[in-house]
């Protein structure tokens, strides 16, 4: 094998990733579009749809081997994105650098530099046209002084053939820099050790809502808002119209409760809607870190839920998505301990947990959210919708969690 492996040379390691979407098919069919300081972008034209793939490989000992997790690569990478007209600070000479484990969809790479700073390095494996939000999100967030997101340093772009697109090209993020937080745990993690502890969360979920809150803030001073339009409504609940039917499809269990999830959706359709801004997308306790000190709750990933394309995670959402997924993060603790071979009754901890959250985040909009109960409602039963199917096609024995969520949420909707 030559130092520049070709395309069939390269997919078999391709497959072997844990980054890899297209598992169980017959393998990936691979084409470089492009190759630049040993970034490789592939695409696999795969049965289950084309995906282009950031593949930047090394050959060692003949073996194709992840650049990630070489120390040269690395410190060319972290140029490239000094070099580049977004970033905010440099990151100056990678002196030494490990690969994070246990990701799946990007690789981090954790980096010491010169300057005695630890930088993280969000490599993006695969890859659309446009920009990705969890890079402009926390780069207008850093941009305007936020701690509620660990500081970016910069990004790097790049550029592939796009036969599709009228120019020819297609552009992207390949990568983010961040300030990296030793010694942290998430707030899933310190959610669960407290409720299982008997240890009451209110405290720490005030807090967290304020800190939610000061991030829409902030986004929506830095970066455009616009009225929910009733275009915009209907598309929303479109989208959630579409979920419902597709989760009665593949969970039955839903369809005893679906007319009472329309209603809910019915109302939210009439009801008066917050403005849209730019908000987390995805958000839930293990989004958060829970830093020592004074700064608190910090937010990571801000990419919005995968299953959206790239294109709709960057316009204005509706702010009320970043608080509903929060409240079904709490519902989680209390169902995931409830399932423990020692179960712990956690509904008291769950509803503080949430009467604290929505104080806190009521507080630093400075607004009552009861003005927008309905759409609440909506949003909310719309994410637990989401957890029946997933957990339908992925944990069963989990799917109780959602499903009773549902029930309830439909129930009080209704009172």
């Amino acid at each position: 094998m030559s130092d520049a492996p070709t395309d069939h040379d390269l997919a078999p390691w391709i497959a072997a990733q844990r980054w890899y979407a297209a598992k169980g098919g017959s393998g990936p069919t691979l084409r470089t579009l492009s190759t630049d300081d040993d970034t490789r972008l592939v695409l696999d034209d795969a049965a289950t749809g084309a995906v282009l793939y950031q593949a930047p490989v090394v050959v060692r000992d003949g073996t194709v081997t992840d650049a990630t997790g070489d120390l040269d690569w690395v410190r060319g990478l972290a140029a490239r994105i000094d070099a580049d007209p977004e970033s905010l600070r440099p990151i100056g000479t990678v002196t030494a650098a490990r690969v994070l484990s246990g990701e799946q969809s990007n690789t981090s790479v954790i980096c010491d530099t010169e300057a005695g700073e630890q930088v993280i390095v969000k490599v993006f494996r695969v890859l659309h046209h446009g920009d990705n939000p969890d890079v402009t999100t926390q780069l207008a967030l850093s941009a305007a002084g936020s701690s509620r997101v660990p500081a970016v340093y910069g990004a790097l772009r790049g550029s592939w053939p796009d036969s599709g697109r009228r120019e020819g090209t297609a552009s992207g993020h390949l990568a983010v820099a961040q300030e990296f937080l030793p010694g942290t745990r998430d707030a899933w993690r310190v959610a669960l050790d407290d409720a299982r502890a008997g240890v009451a969360f209110a405290d720490d979920a005030r807090r967290l809502g304020s800190a939610l809150a000061e991030v829409h803030r902030t986004l929506a001073e830095v970066l455009p808002t616009t009225p929910a339009t009733d275009e915009r409504r209907r598309e929303a609940l479109a989208t959630m119209h579409a979920r419902l039917a597709a989760a009665e499809r593949e969970a039955p269990a839903v369809a005893e409760h679906a007319e009472a999830v329309r209603a809910v959706y019915a109302r939210a359709a009439e009801a008066v809607w917050p403005d849209l801004q730019r908000v987390h997308g995805d958000l839930h306790l293990g989004q958060v870190l829970a830093v020592p000190g004074e700064r608190g709750w910090v937010f990571l990933d801000f990419e919005g839920e995968p299953l959206r394309p790239l294109t709709e995670r960057s316009v204005p959402d509706v702010p009320l998505r970043d608080v509903a997924g929060m409240l079904r993060s709490f519902d989680y603790v209390a169902g995931a301990l409830a399932r423990d071979a020692d179960p712990v009754d956690t509904g008291t901890w769950a509803h503080d947990a949430r009467v604290a959250f929505l104080a806190g985040y009521e507080e630093g909009i400075d607004a009552d959210l009861h003005a927008h109960r309905e759409v609440l409602d909506a949003f909310e039963l719309d994410k637990a919708v989401y957890e029946v199917v997933y957990e339908t096609r992925n944990r069963p024995d989990w799917v109780a969690i959602p499903l009773s969520a549902v029930s309830r949420l439909a129930a009080r909707s209704a009172a």
